[in-house]
């Protein structure tokens, strides 16, 4: 029998076949994928709440985040990321992308964004007089594990998220197609800016509660650690 992280990158290869940038596999392969990661355990990856990569042992320094690479082709990838307690994942997209995501270990506050649209003009963002664009909250919670996976899409679902650490804690991230500058996927980060911010450039139904300014930042920022880790679950075979 195949091990069940097998089993996941198997599925992905299938899932993910003909799927590019800006797609979505169809319904029922989505629920195959979901059901996969559902049943995914931390052992089954090769996780341990007492590793030390969960630990952090400044207190003058953000916490760095570990980053397990498991696999990645062309239309797809699949990795770990490993938080200590109050390490942040700060604002970002996923342009084009499809992404599920399954907290394996601990609690993790999430929150998301979608844009909000022109109803004038369905294909263009709403923006401020700084360039910043108008986004309504998808997702505003903390999830604990074991949780179902949750999915986002191109367009809906939060394509753009954050996570903070509430206890250590790893999710692992299945990216349809993965990151690539080189296609138009690069990974961008924002900053929000509170929805009265710019109330001229508002629109009727973006309501102040649920919905924020993000701006593009020009760079990684700055409190944003990611290492790499060595994955030590079962062997992942590309047949």
């Amino acid at each position: 029998m195949p091990s069940a992280v097998q089993r996941l990158f198997d599925t992905c290869k299938e899932v993910f076949a003909d799927v590019g940038s800006g797609a979505v596999p169809s319904p029922a392969d989505v629920e195959r994928l979901r059901s996969v990661l559902d049943t995914l355990k931390p052992q089954d990856v090769g996780l341990s709440r007492n590793l030390p990569l969960f630990k952090h042992a400044s207190t003058n320094r953000p916490p760095p985040v570990t980053y397990l690479h498991l696999s990645a082709l062309p239309n797809f990838s699949i990795g770990i990321f490993c938080l200590p307690r109050t390490a942040v994942i700060p604002l970002h997209n996923h342009p084009g992308m499809t992404v599920f995501s399954k907290i394996l270990v601990g609690s993790m506050h999430i929150k998301s964004y979608d844009w909000v649209t022109d109803p004038q003009s369905p294909n263009e963002k709403i923006m401020s007089p700084t360039g910043a664009c108008l986004a309504k909250v998808n997702t505003d919670a903390v999830f604990k594990a074991p949780c179902e996976t949750s999915i986002l899409y191109p367009t809906t679902g939060g394509n753009i998220h954050r996570f903070t650490a509430v206890t250590p804690c790893a999710v692992l991230d299945v990216l349809g197609p993965p990151y690539n500058d080189n296609e138009g996927r690069a990974c961008t980060y924002y900053k929000e800016h509170p929805y009265l911010s710019f109330p001229g450039a508002a629109i009727p139904g973006a309501g102040d509660g649920d919905s924020a300014w993000l701006e593009a930042m020009p760079s990684d920022p700055e409190e944003l650690v990611v290492r790499g880790g060595q994955y030590t679950g079962p062997e992942i075979v590309d047949y």
